[in-house]
């Protein structure tokens, strides 16, 4: 008798790219069979219907500790997440690894080294328009391999966020990276519109450093007719033998905070934004769509609020996640109750809903491939993303027929409604989410150990 028995369902080989009818079994944290006759356990799940898979890995996430956001990835079958993106990360990894080995979370977390926070104000840089001279740079590589050493997945950089950040930064802690066998992703300089050259310099980044780069939300930064181009850049990059991958998600209109270096003045008008392009996310004006006076006001008295700004065409997140070396990711933050941005709470079922059910752009296999066992192997999880015998209890179980994204953007909906067709997503062979509901349990880990 298994701990936990999921029989009748439709088990996704990702190894094989293949379904088969199979009846699983986990026990304790591990899965322990896969049979072809139904299996007696403790707790007893009928997956007639369904889908079972392995839990799926967001590489992009701001989740970073927070309860909520991880609940919402929870609810869409999220049971990894990587955070500290962006450049962006805790201070303290250490005490941050420590703090939640101790307490549990709802989902397992990885968690990367920012470059702009915590690296460039640990060298003493506080203009995000001026560069590290050679002394910083140096500090930021110590600072950087420390945390590496104590479990860091990796270096996120968010060259948007630091504009006048030099190359040889980048480039310094991108060889690092490469020596400790680590990815870096990267949120990419949003210069003009019609840039690319932002890509190109990333792309001579690995070459000259031989690190793995993850162009980080790839829609978001070359939509607006840039996409087709910028794909080709990376197609040409990759046969020429750089290890360049891209996420993505599953909208165009992103979202960022207000006080960044995006939602300066001089950026809004080199880019030739419009104020009705913008809406607020959070906050007292949660819904409303900007004008030049709200902007103002909101400048002066509620800077940390976060905005959604709209753009691009959805053909363009097609084009993005067919692409063999793209793996989905939400771009989660940490929003309260209510607030944020759809992709929330919506990215995963929307993936599968949009991809393999309605566009027919991907197989279902391939999908659950990309969302799971990809992410795995990028990152060294080296037992996620698989239902095989050994490999970690997480898993999702879906019906493909009726999942579905049902958040919306906060002037026409809710950001954090809730997906359908998710019954039971299970993390560390612990049922978080059980016939549909939440369970608010805490066996997630922190992952700190990392082979490529």
């Amino acid at each position: 008798m298994v701990t936990i028995a999921i029989n009748h369902g439709t088990v996704v080989d990702t190894r094989e790219k293949k379904c088969r009818k199979l009846h699983v079994g986990l026990e304790g944290s591990k899965v322990a069979v896969l049979s072809e006759t139904p299996l007696e356990g403790e707790k007893v799940i009928d997956a007639a219907g369904y889908h079972v898979a392995p839990g799926f890995i967001d590489v992009h996430g701001h989740i970073d500790g927070a309860l909520y956001p991880a609940e919402l990835s929870a609810c869409q079958g999220v049971t990894t997440t990587v955070g500290g993106n962006c450049g962006y990360s805790p201070a303290d990894l250490e005490g941050f690894f420590r703090e939640h080995e101790e307490q549990g979370f709802p989902i397992h977390q990885a968690m990367l080294v920012g470059h702009g926070q915590p690296l460039r104000e640990a060298a003493g840089i506080t203009d995000r328009y001026g560069p590290a001279d050679q002394r910083q740079i140096e500090k930021m590589v110590s600072l950087a391999e420390k945390a590496l050493r104590e479990g860091a997945c990796g270096i996120s950089f968010g060259l948007d966020y630091v504009p006048g950040c030099a190359i040889e930064e980048v480039e310094a802690l991108a060889a690092l990276a490469a020596r400790y066998g680590r990815i870096c992703p990267v949120h990419t300089r949003l210069l003009t519109e019609g840039d690319l050259y932002s890509l190109f310099e990333i792309i001579k980044v690995a070459e000259q450093t031989g690190a793995h780069m993850l162009i980080s939300h790839f829609v978001y930064q070359y939509c607006e007719g840039l996409v087709g181009e910028a794909l080709d850049m990376v197609d040409r990059a990759r046969e020429r033998g750089l290890d360049i991958h891209i996420d993505s998600g599953m909208y165009t209109n992103w979202s960022t905070y207000f006080d960044t270096a995006t939602f300066d003045l001089e950026n809004i008008c080199r880019n030739n934004w419009r104020w009705d392009q913008m809406v607020v996310a959070t906050g007292r004006y949660k819904g409303r769509v900007m004008d030049e006076e709200l902007f103002f006001h909101m400048k002066e008295h509620c800077p940390g609020e976060a905005l959604i700004f709209f753009e691009g065409h959805e053909e363009e997140v097609y084009q993005c996640l067919v692409k063999d070396y793209a793996v989905p990711s939400s771009d989660t933050g940490s929003y309260a109750r209510g607030e944020g941005h759809p992709q929330i709470a919506g990215t995963f079922p929307r993936y599968l809903r949009k991809m393999v059910r309605e566009e027919r752009l991907l197989s279902l296999e391939e999908a659950v491939y990309k969302a799971t066992l990809l992410p795995a192997r990028l990152f060294g999880l080296e037992k996620k993303g698989c239902l095989a015998p050994g490999m970690d209890a997480d898993v999702v179980i879906f019906s493909t027929e009726e999942v579905r994204d049902q958040s919306d953007y906060p002037h026409l909906g809710m950001p954090d409604a809730r997906p359908l067709g998710i019954p039971y997503v299970i993390v560390d062979g612990t049922c978080v989410v059980e016939q549909g509901r939440y369970q608010d349990t805490r066996t997630g880990k922190i992952i700190r150990e990392w082979g490529r």
